[in-house]
């Protein structure tokens, strides 16, 4: 049993229940007991209990709207929140500290990399316990010991090799926006009566806990970035875990901002209705691109009609939907009062190949002037190499700290964010061969802990793994085509698996011991007629077995 200890007044009903049974396990973490405290578990399990059910009644939700897709090939806006769209409302003004979000920097909250992202100078950093974290138990406890000592400026690190890691000044960070995880993710290690908890309330509730009083106090505040969601009523389940937890802390209300990740296609079709119920809370809404393609391919993998997409590097935000998606949600932003946030610049340059920065710089600096034009308010970078890059453009076209008052209009239709069959692009034997190779690499990285790997120079995360195994289970269970005639069937994919596999086993490296079991998860997960969600679920399987 875990006791109650409060920070400020809470409301009078805040603890009127039964103290649940809260138990820990996991391998020992250090300084986890700084975390992991009876008040602080207490707290997580308070936001389990009030909160938990109506997370596992959304998750269905989600699975009855997917069949009723599959049926018909189609989603729509919503009619019943038609009286919404059209109401005229803004969401909550921005704190002071999030007026310029020209430049975001994104990666997971291990110790050496979070005092990279802090000294940047990108204006916020993304500290991320999602697609670029896998869930070991050392991952989320040792996250938030560094998001702790980030807060508080104390965050330094000496490596074996005595090398140290200093934040070069306390004074000019990055505001810092903790993504937690998905809905569908659960956290094994700490069970409530003996069921495993909400991993997206286990992170955010630990870091609210320790830190929200802390932040105000440095004139910041308790601001995040919320991933994965599918529609408003999973914003509204948000916005009352942020009411109740400012009540049960003494925070003022409306003190949490959040920024939602619009990378899924259901959501798509929602985003007005995601800021109106988040509207005392939000901030913005981010272009989450990686993600929204495999949702893309998930939603409408079986559906009526041609969903199947070219090779996944060949999609591009040109494509007639992406850029339909992109202006919907600029305008959607701009007209509500909230930042509208560009995706992901993943490259990671080359120490040894100038050839290679060269043309990849110059395919980023593209991107983002497409963004700056378009109306978007900033943008993201995977690397401190790229942020200075990314803040030229916006510097140059982006005179004034954001572009939330300039209003565009725009028509986008169902058909337009469906028009999945316009995205230009071949499919060919090679993009099936990045698939595989990218998507075992980057499951044996997250297997071994590391969910944010550097794969050709790129900066693979669980989304693009996604989209390799989702794409290749389409292709199979479609019939697609190459572009030479070859269909793809499961004799292609598994020879391509093998031999991919042999070359993968040959070279070594620092996964090499995962690479069996990666390989297993990703063929299943792309070929099995049932469908994984997710493939971290059955990832995280593994992880637990193995003592993670």
């Amino acid at each position: 049993m875990v006791g109650f200890s409060l920070i400020g007044p809470p409301r009078p009903d805040a603890y009127d229940r039964s103290m649940p049974d809260v138990s820990v396990s996991g391998p020992d973490v250090e300084r986890g007991e700084e975390i992991l405290t009876p008040e602080a578990l207490a707290f997580v399990a308070d936001l389990q209990t009030r909160f938990g059910a109506r997370r596992d009644e959304l998750l269905a939700a989600r699975r009855t709207r997917r069949e009723e897709i599959s049926r018909t090939g189609r989603l729509d806006f919503l009619s019943d929140t038609a009286d919404v769209r059209a109401a005229d409302w803004q969401v909550a003004p921005a704190p002071a500290d999030l007026l310029d979000r020209r430049v975001e920097i994104t990666g997971p909250t291990e110790r050496k990399m979070a005092i990279n992202a802090l000294n940047s100078g990108a204006k916020v950093w993304l500290a991320d316990f999602e697609d670029a974290s896998t869930p070991h138990w050392v991952n989320v406890v040792g996250g938030q010991v560094n998001l702790y000592d980030a807060v508080r400026r104390s965050i330094g690190l000496t490596t074996p090799e005595g090398k140290e890691y200093r934040l070069r000044d306390p004074d000019a960070v990055p505001v810092i926006l903790p993504r937690p995880r998905g809905w569908h993710l659960p956290e094994a290690h700490l069970t409530v009566d003996g069921e495993p908890t909400v991993g997206a309330l286990v992170d955010f509730g630990l870091y609210f806990f320790h830190n929200a009083t802390e932040l105000i106090a440095r004139g910041s505040g308790p601001y995040f970035y919320l991933p994965k969601m599918e529609s408003h009523l999973e914003a509204r389940l948000w916005n009352d875990v942020f009411t109740h937890a400012e009540s049960a802390l003494g925070v003022a209300h409306a003190t949490v901002r959040a920024t939602v990740l619009i990378e899924t296609i259901p959501a798509a079709f929602e985003m007005e209705e995601i800021l109106y119920e988040l509207r005392e809370h939000c901030s913005g809404l981010n272009a989450g691109r990686w993600d929204y393609l495999f949702s893309i391919i998930k939603t409408l993998r079986d559906a009526p009609g041609d969903h199947t997409l070219p090779d996944r590097n060949a999609v591009t935000m040109n494509a007639p939907m992406m850029r339909a998606y992109a202006d919907l949600l600029v305008a959607t932003c701009h007209r509500r009062g909230a930042f509208a946030m560009g995706g992901m610049a993943a490259f990671i340059p080359s120490r040894r190949d100038a050839a290679v920065n060269e043309a990849a710089f110059a395919k980023v600096r593209d991107d983002k002037t497409r963004e700056a034009k378009q109306g978007f308010d900033g943008s993201w970078v995977a690397h401190p190499d790229l942020v200075p890059l990314c803040a030229k453009v916006f510097d140059e076209l982006m005179p004034t700290p954001n572009q939330v008052s300039l209003q565009r209009e725009v028509s986008v239709t169902a058909d337009d964010l469906l028009d999945v069959a316009a995205t230009p692009g071949p499919r060919t034997l090679e993009g099936l061969r990045t698939n595989v190779e990218v998507g075992i690499t980057y499951v044996a990285a997250w297997l071994s802990g590391n969910g944010a790997a550097a794969i050709h120079n790129l900066m693979e995360d669980a989304a693009t793994a996604e989209i390799s195994r989702s794409q290749i289970w389409q292709w199979v269970h479609s019939g697609a085509t190459l572009g030479d005639g070859t269909v793809v069937d499961r004799a292609l994919v598994e020879r391509v698996v093998a031999e991919e596999y042999a070359a993968l086993v040959a070279a070594g490296g620092p996964y090499a011991a995962h690479l069996e079991t990666a390989r297993a998860l990703f063929l299943a997960t792309a070929l099995d007629d049932d469908f994984a969600d997710f493939l971290t679920l059955p990832a995280y399987e593994e992880v637990l077995r193995a003592g993670g």
